[in-house]
């Protein structure tokens, strides 16, 4: 049977967010059930519910960063038991039937992944998220959460994480160039950002954080970062013309990309990850004079995101968090906005049970 859980929802973009009741689907042989222990403030939670990316379902709980225990499973379900930890990122389900599915590329289905919120699931319902009580979802969705990792600071992981880790995978980030590590710079330290630098530099690649000024320099070394260096200081593209392999670009804002892409050795790649609501202008020539690359990456598939799930744990790599009463979710959206949390906030989801 269908059940309700207590969850946090907004009924526009413009409203407060209400805790109520929320219904979850009465679970089908291949599901699992979640009590979900933490959920985690992702930017695009913001952009969604705030209307910036489009026309949201209202009304609308939002949350891709989910991390709990297996309450129940279905009859069918095989890999998973209750009591495992377990965590669920930015899609709930695909066709698992086109090529990309079938690569192990869900994220970029042919049919459209079905999102883990404001997505048309396929019983025709809008699918609500994480900053709830319990969550069910496909079995094949669901990711494991190792032993290493506590909650809190695992669900980042499944959104933040995945993000920084796919594009630093797939361009060598951990390659060694000419006998030495590759230079990876990281465009923002925010949640993206802080993520991209921890995991570069465990994989060996010697990082450069890039910022537009130099206040969180001793937070970026304590990461992992070489160094910390400053774009709106004068002559700053001049001084670092050439300089890096890969720019992972992590910030949601206007940035001049020709210029950016100066700073790009020869065959360098700028890999995005940050989606500002504007388009970027750049010219062709700062990409064929050198034959660089812009490259985009969306999350990951679900196998990749098990491998950064164990990659972290086993290089001991976690979220920096501050954790929120489910009450206090508005105030911290404005102040993620305003890049006032270090580096994500994440929702104890037990306060919702007592509001």
């Amino acid at each position: 049977m269908p059940f309700t859980v207590k969850a946090l929802q907004k009924t526009g973009p413009d409203q407060p967010f209400q805790i109520t009741d929320i219904e979850r689907r009465d679970p089908r042989p291949d599901d699992v059930v979640i009590d979900i222990k933490a959920a985690g403030i992702c930017h695009s939670d913001i952009h969604t519910i705030r209307n910036e990316w489009g026309e949201a379902h209202f009304p609308l709980t939002v949350g891709h960063e989910i991390a709990g225990v297996v309450e129940a499973v279905g009859e069918n379900v095989t890999d998973w038991k209750v009591g495992d930890r377990v965590g669920v990122g930015c899609m709930v389900n695909s066709c698992g039937k086109c090529e990309e599915c079938r690569a192990g590329q869900e994220q970029a289905c042919v049919e459209g992944n079905i999102g883990t919120y404001n997505a048309i699931d396929v019983d025709e319902t809008v699918t609500q998220g994480g900053y709830a009580q319990k969550v069910v979802v496909n079995e094949k969705f669901v990711l494991r959460i190792p032993d290493a990792l506590d909650f809190d600071v695992a669900a980042p992981l499944l959104c933040a994480g995945i993000t920084s880790y796919a594009p630093l995978a797939r361009w060598g980030a951990g390659e060694l160039k000419d006998g030495k590590p590759k230079q990876v710079a990281v465009l923002g330290l925010g949640g993206l950002g802080h993520m991209g630098v921890k995991i570069a530099a465990a994989m060996g690649a010697e990082v450069t954080v890039l910022s537009r000024t130099r206040k969180k320099e001793q937070l970026a070394i304590d990461m992992g970062a070489a160094r910390m260096l400053a774009t709106e200081e004068e002559d700053f593209f001049a001084d670092h013309r050439g300089e890096f392999d890969l720019i992972l670009n992590t910030i949601s804002a206007d940035i001049p990309v020709d210029r950016y892409l100066s700073l790009l050795k020869p065959r360098g790649v700028f890999a995005v990850v940050g989606l500002p609501p504007e388009k970027q202008p750049f010219g062709f020539g700062s990409v064929i004079g050198g034959n660089k690359v812009i490259a985009g990456s969306n999350i990951g598939g679900i196998a990749e995101t098990q491998e950064m799930l164990d990659f972290c744990a086993e290089h001991g790599i976690a979220a920096d968090i501050e954790v929120v009463d489910a009450r206090e979710v508005d105030a911290a959206y404005d102040r993620v906005v305003a890049g006032e949390v270090f580096f994500r906030a994440v929702i104890d989801t037990s306060t919702l049970a007592s509001a």
